[in-house]
């Protein structure tokens, strides 16, 4: 039986993040994806042009569907529009009893753009960390959501601990855009552990913090625990980024077509 990973989150134009980046990462884990679209955005490998909202009823109504139909195993969030859409994910997510919940909390795009306004930061803090097993902020969002600054190693484990203390289960706070190897700080509120892999030369990316969420869900669908999940997932996105093909005139799209999910770990049946 072919195991179902769920994403709630806008779309892409462009197919390099958001839905689209995350149910190619899916099919690459061998793992059929589900998907809620919480906005639709006009936009491209330079940036977001316009962002149409998806109305908050329509988007509970997408959710229900999906799960009084399909065994949902893992579920991922990625851009969530406003306040409202986030308290409507997370009452639909508690009511279906959504296991294995991995919030990316898409604040800031990779060229820039701020997604989302301070009242639905809150909420995402208030509604959707209770409920997800793994919150992953790279260091710009982590610093808005935790109140601190993020400049250095250190500080990616301190802002791990206040998202913690915030109410988050475990938070992989993901530092791509620091100098040196790619670290990525794990915090559980018992373990502290750095994931780290070698910087791939690609200038800016398009779309590496939703492949990595998605990534993790699937790895997670497939049955595998909280750390190994982001072990595997960590290194999906370096080939990823290694083998990045170059589309467009601003972050590169990441090559979602490498690797597969190992054959000798058991899919849940």
């Amino acid at each position: 039986m072919i195991p179902v990973a769920l994403t709630i989150a806008g779309s892409d134009s462009s197919g390099g993040a958001g839905i689209q980046a995350d149910l190619k990462t899916f099919a690459a884990f061998g793992v059929y994806g589900a998907s809620v679209i919480t906005a639709l955005t006009a936009q491209n490998t330079v940036g977001v042009r316009a962002v149409a909202e998806v109305e908050p009823e329509f988007i509970g109504a997408q959710i229900d569907a999906v799960c009084d139909d399909l065994g949902v195993l893992a579920a991922k969030t990625g851009m969530l529009a406003n306040a409202a859409v986030i308290e409507k994910v997370a009452v639909h997510v508690r009511a279906q009893r959504l296991a294995n919940l991995v919030v990316d909390p898409v604040i800031v795009a990779a060229s820039g753009d701020q997604l989302l306004a301070r009242d639905a930061v809150r909420m995402l803090k208030y509604a959707l960390f209770p409920p997800a097993v793994l919150i992953t902020p790279n260091i710009r969002e982590a610093e808005i959501l935790a109140g601190c600054a993020v400049r250095t190693a250190d500080d990616m484990r301190e802002a791990a601990r206040r998202l913690v203390t915030m109410g988050a289960r475990a938070v992989l706070v993901t530092g791509g855009a620091l100098e040196g190897d790619a670290l990525d700080v794990f915090f559980d509120g018992r373990t502290m552990r750095d994931f780290r892999a070698p910087r791939v030369a690609v200038g800016r990316a398009h779309g590496a913090g939703c492949t990595l969420s998605a990534a993790i869900a699937a790895s997670m669908a497939r049955g595998l625990g909280l750390e190994d999940a982001i072990a595997l997932a960590k290194q999906y996105v370096t080939h990823a980024l290694e083998t990045a093909p170059e589309i467009g005139h601003g972050s590169r799209p990441l090559n979602h077509l490498v690797g597969s999910f190992p054959a000798d770990v058991a899919t849940p049946r």
